[in-house]
């Protein structure tokens, strides 16, 4: 017994160890390298960030343009939109992305995933897509002149009357708010729905979409952005300054929160018997598991009370993407652009949108 005793204490000391040298390694922030010379070929401007950081580290660069595969469609990119991932990749935080992105530093400097443009050259098994053709979609390194992307993946038609900035604005945020209502949370036709956040880049699609599907919406946001909320369609504004809609006596049987401003028991108190409350933002990430500690009670709670707590991370997929262009074609759905910038100040953009407070997107234009 002693021997088995000691074995399992050394285990536990390695593995303990091993804990300790890892997190020592997702905290290690190395320096920001020197600009690598680019490799042969043609060249293009890009956006990179050779270490993790603000978004003062973010450096324009010329990089190697790339090449379409077979099954790849290059994109000239003329708009990019802003999110909440790319802060997060640019910090490196929570440190758990580090565990895809790299330890100490980037593996891949480029940043980016929403974009809009032009179809310049396809891949030989491609025949969905010709040269010229516009087109948005979502793809890692978006923050440049060039994308490619697979033809099946997160890519389709732009709307015809569209602009590029306001494709360029869908991806992520109206996915998420798409996936959030459809699919996690159920919505119906007539039911009430209230969208917390909804005047930001997920909560302006949100409130347009639950309408689509005949839903009452109410959208919570500030009073300066009473109107802008108003005109996207919802049937009730409730101001989060003067108002705390938990406490009120309505009730809900949809609640898409973007910003966690409350707890689950609050939500609680406001949806129907059997009503969701579908989680797609967290207002107070950390650096380590507190990101974690709302899905978890999330997903703990809906095991013992028939109202549901679904936590929401979205995924790029092109029939989603073309149900959004049908929505805009159709003129159901549009994109509420905060500002639009030079590709010279993504970097105040990026800092603009962390700093919590952009109405709906902003979006870059790429030269």
């Amino acid at each position: 017994m002693r021997v088995i005793g000691r074995i399992l204490a050394g285990l536990g000391l390695l593995i303990l160890v091993g804990l300790l040298a890892l997190v020592i390694a997702l905290r290690r922030d190395a320096p920001c390298g020197a600009a690598a010379p680019p490799a042969d070929g043609a060249l293009m401007t890009a956006v990179v960030h050779r270490c993790y950081g603000p978004p003062g580290v973010l450096r324009i660069e010329q990089v190697t343009r790339p090449v379409p595969a077979e099954d790849e469609v290059l994109v000239r990119v003329h708009a990019v939109s802003l999110n909440p991932l790319d802060f997060h990749y640019l910090r490196g935080t929570p440190y758990v992305v580090r565990l895809e992105s790299g330890f100490g530093k980037p593996t891949d400097v480029r940043l980016g995933v929403d974009f809009a443009g032009t179809v310049e050259s396809v891949g030989r098994r491609v025949t969905q897509f010709k040269p010229g053709d516009e087109v948005f979609g979502g793809h890692t390194g978006a923050f440049a002149q060039y994308v490619t992307v697979k033809a099946a993946r997160a890519l389709t038609l732009k709307p015809s009357d569209a602009s590029f900035a306001e494709a360029a604005a869908l991806p992520i945020a109206a996915v998420t708010a798409l996936q959030g209502l459809r699919d996690a949370g159920r919505i119906r036709a007539g039911q009430r729905v209230l969208v917390n956040g909804a005047s930001g880049g997920v909560g302006t699609y949100a409130v347009q979409i639950a309408k689509s599907y005949g839903a009452e919406v109410t959208g919570v946001c500030s009073a300066r952005n009473a109107a802008l909320v108003s005109s996207l369609g919802a049937d009730h504004i409730i101001d989060y300054a003067t108002t705390d809609f938990t406490r009120e006596a309505t009730r809900y049987d949809l609640i898409l929160d973007t910003v966690s401003t409350h707890s689950l028991a609050e939500y609680r108190r406001v949806l129907t018997p059997a009503g969701r409350v579908v989680i797609v933002g967290n207002a107070h990430l950390g650096n380590w598991l507190s990101p974690f500690w709302t899905p978890v009670k999330a997903l703990v709670l809906s095991k013992f009370t028939r109202q549901q707590f679904v936590p929401v991370l979205a995924e790029l997929r092109k029939d989603d993407l073309a149900e959004l262009a049908n929505l805009m074609q159709a003129h159901q759905l549009k994109s509420v652009i905060d500002r639009t910038l030079p590709f010279a100040e993504l970097p105040q953009g990026l800092a603009y949108v962390e700093a919590g407070h952009a109405r709906g997107k902003v979006v870059v234009e790429v030269p």
